[in-house]
């Protein structure tokens, strides 16, 4: 149930709009992620350093708790393996170390018939990964069009379901024992009260395909025969092919399959299921389990400190971001007026999804004006730089420089107040410049000679 619901949640995220745009859209040629009706740009690294740490912490947090229980419960290898790909390959072909049943898997055409069923299912699936990275209506164009129209997306299309075929068809549990690296360092945020798939040792041990009631003889002594008879199901079963009696392994994506396997033979020798089971190594060895231990407690505290700052940030986000610049060349300018002119630049990213005009007004000092018009519109999703001179007047200057404020009016009731310094001619450059003045005209000649 799990397994098909999440394959579900897999296929729609990218296809239901929020606001006109995705639920989820990485578009990295646009350099926008659309991620839960938030509009996210290369700009928001605070943003993104804080989500990455605290999907990594809760990663932690989760292995801490249960093991691997995103491998096995809900990574996209595993759930399409063996709830899709591993069920159809049983239908055409059979169960391993069964006897073929039935027309299909007995008259050869199984084969065949999986190979084209696997392509089918890695082509959907391709344009379903692909959806999450190029918008639905670019891909529903790739998909009626012809490929000489769009070479490029065609071949994305076919590399990417070539390389599902590739590792659904052939690489499959290779994925997790070599390409992903979550195994190998999970050892480290395991400890002793983990929950993770475990076998009942104390109780399985010795093994014997005999009645458990049967006397055995160990060194001398008697000694009750274990409940597990040997049957290895539990590693017929494992993805990865493990002997979960070996104890916990790397290889291990607590997939929970051999429980399964372990509980139908137990009911089927009528003996106590559970033999294998979710449980920790502390409580297999007779120890308290503890819920509440440091690094369970920190983590959440760590995770809601960091979510609490995400949210702060991105309420402050708002529809627009807003840069003042210096323009190129000279800082200022002294108009024929007596006016100062600073040749500033405005950079406005519309976040929204609709055209937005910005309303642009400069304060901080009584004359201050703006020297171009003072609505700026930008469309969706684009980033504008636009020219805005700024005229003050000489006497404002205090030492060569004067702080304004650049206010910028959006929609929604958007606003955001810039402080900045502008800058002037200073006391100093007017005293030189009376001084310039006083001189004789053959002297300043000389001077300007030099």
């Amino acid at each position: 149930m799990v397994a098909y619901a999440l394959i579900a949640l897999f296929v729609l995220l990218p296809l239901v709009r929020v606001g006109g745009v995705p639920l989820v859209l990485l578009d990295i040629p646009a350099r926008r992620f659309h991620i839960f009706g938030q509009t996210f740009l290369p700009t928001d690294t605070l943003l993104l350093a804080l989500l990455v740490v605290m999907v990594f912490l809760t990663v932690f947090w989760l292995t801490a708790l249960f093991g691997r229980v995103w491998c096995g419960w809900a990574c996209p290898q595993t759930v399409y393996m063996e709830f899709l790909f591993r069920p159809l390959e049983r239908f055409f072909e059979g169960a391993p170390g069964r006897k073929p049943k039935g027309w299909i898997q007995t008259s050869g055409i199984g084969k065949p018939l999986k190979f084209v069923t696997y392509l089918t299912c890695s082509l959907v699936l391709a344009h379903v990964f692909l959806a999450y990275f190029v918008s639905w209506d670019l891909l529903r164009q790739w998909v009626i069009g012809a490929p000489s129209e769009h070479p490029l997306g065609f071949g994305v299309v076919m590399l990417v379901t070539a390389g599902m075929l590739f590792n659904f068809g052939y690489f499959r549990e290779q994925v997790c024992l070599v390409a992903c690296p979550y195994g190998r360092f999970q050892s480290v945020m395991l400890d002793r009260h983990s929950i993770t798939v475990r076998y009942d040792r104390a109780r399985g041990e010795p093994r014997t395909a005999k009645r458990a009631d049967v006397q055995l003889p160990v060194v001398g002594v008697e000694a009750a025969a274990g409940d597990c008879i040997d049957c290895r199901m539990c590693v017929t079963t494992c993805p990865t092919g493990i002997d979960i009696r070996n104890g916990l392994q790397m290889e291990c994506v607590g997939c929970a399959q051999c429980i399964d396997a372990c509980d139908t033979v137990m009911s089927k020798v009528k003996r106590p299921t559970g033999l294998i089971r979710y449980s920790s190594l502390a409580a297999m060895s007779g120890e308290r389990f503890r819920v509440l231990r440091p690094r369970v407690v920190l983590y959440p505290v760590v995770i809601l400190l960091l979510s609490g700052l995400f949210a702060f940030t991105l309420a402050n986000t708002g529809v627009a971001d807003v840069t003042v610049l210096r323009g190129p060349g000279q800082p200022f300018t002294v108009m024929p007026s007596g006016d100062v002119e600073n040749n500033l630049r405005l950079k406005l990213v519309n976040r929204t999804t609709k055209i937005a005009d910005f309303e642009v007004k400069v304060e901080g000092v009584d004359g201050v004006r703006l020297g171009a018009e003072g609505v700026v519109r930008v469309d969706p999703g684009q980033t504008l730089t636009s020219p805005l001179p700024v005229l003050l007047p000489r006497s404002a200057f205090e030492h060569g420089r004067k702080q304004i404020r650049i206010v910028v009016r959006g929609p929604e009731g958007f606003e955001r107040r810039v402080a900045h310094v502008a800058l002037g001619p200073s006391e100093h450059s007017d005293h030189r410049n009376k001084e310039e003045h006083r001189k004789d005209p053959g002297e300043s000649g000389e001077e300007e000679h030099k």
